[in-house]
């Protein structure tokens, strides 16, 4: 038992359990209550950095600080940082102390982490910052006065905004932490021809990075027929080239009279004609099949 002194006298102070005392229980509330958005989200050391640099520098600053390595890439940490610059920015123009930012931005870390861990829903996270503000807000107790960290008008500023950042769009948040998306690969599939090597003095057009079109016409264009026939009569020997040469100037008709031309011509004609005469009986007759037909369907209705 302690004894305590009053302005009468002395009376004995309220008994405490054993092993305790007043001072003790004090610490051990005082440290209850730092556990509260603990531990903190920014240093001390580096809420100074930011402070001193303007919107970019800040952005920078909590990029380098939160490690985003893949901000044109990847959706999610762009959103985040943008909601940590966005409320860092708004805390600066509160004109909050240092300890009021670091309690701030803990404290929009700690609602994101209950919903992106905890799954927390908009009504618990309304709940839980009540909570959380009634330790650090303003109290109608003196003995918590001193643990204080935002004044009445403060606290209510931080609700607002956490209203109209977090809150009304709590079902965007929740999509971006549970919701997986599809990575879509846009891109384009080209067929080249490749062109087989020719052997020749210039480079293939791929090489060249010219098209087919303008290759074969200005660079090295196709061997014409008089080329080819002019490569044929070269491969050719001497012997073969000058038989053909002599069979070439022999007359075909050689050793035939006109009474003999006169007969094969009219052979062959007579031949074409007999020809042209038996298909034009033939599809006549095919016509009158087809209409002897018709003629017996009409008769049977």
């Amino acid at each position: 038992m302690s004894v305590g002194t009053t302005p009468g006298g002395t009376s004995p102070a309220a008994t405490t359990p054993a092993g305790t005392t007043p001072e003790s229980e004090r610490d051990a509330e005082f440290q209850e209550h730092e556990k509260i958005l603990s531990p903190d989200f920014l240093s001390v050391a580096q809420i100074t950095e930011m402070l001193a640099e303007d919107v970019d520098g800040v952005q920078q600053k909590l990029k380098k600080f939160l490690n985003f390595k893949n901000l044109h890439t990847c959706l999610k940490e762009d959103i985040l940082l943008d909601f940590y610059v966005s409320g860092f920015l708004w805390a600066r123009g509160m004109d909050f102390s240092v300890i009021q930012y670091s309690k701030f931005m803990t404290l929009l870390d700690m609602l994101l982490h209950n919903l992106r861990t905890l799954h927390m829903s908009l009504e618990d996270s309304i709940k839980w910052l009540g909570e959380v503000m009634a330790e650090i807000g303003p109290s109608h107790s003196q003995k918590n006065e001193e643990w204080n960290v935002f004044n009445i008008k403060q606290a209510n500023a931080v609700i607002d905004y956490l209203k109209i950042s977090l809150f009304q769009h709590y079902k965007l948040y929740e999509f971006l932490f549970y919701s997986t998306r599809e990575e879509i690969v846009i891109g384009t599939e080209q067929v080249l021809e490749v062109v087989k090597p020719s052997g020749g003095l210039f480079p293939d057009p791929l090489e060249e990075g010219i098209s087919f079109d303008i290759y074969s016409t200005f660079i090295e264009p196709p061997l014409t027929l008089d080329t080819e026939m002019k490569g044929l009569d070269q491969e050719q020997g001497p012997e073969e080239s000058q038989s053909e040469a002599n069979t070439s100037d022999v007359d075909p008709l050689v050793g035939f009279t006109t009474k003999d031309i006169k007969a094969v011509l009219g052979q062959v004609t007579d031949d074409i004609l007999i020809g042209i005469q038996t298909e034009i009986n033939e599809k006549l007759q095919i016509q009158e099949e087809a209409f002897n037909a018709r003629i017996e369907k009409l008769k049977k209705a």
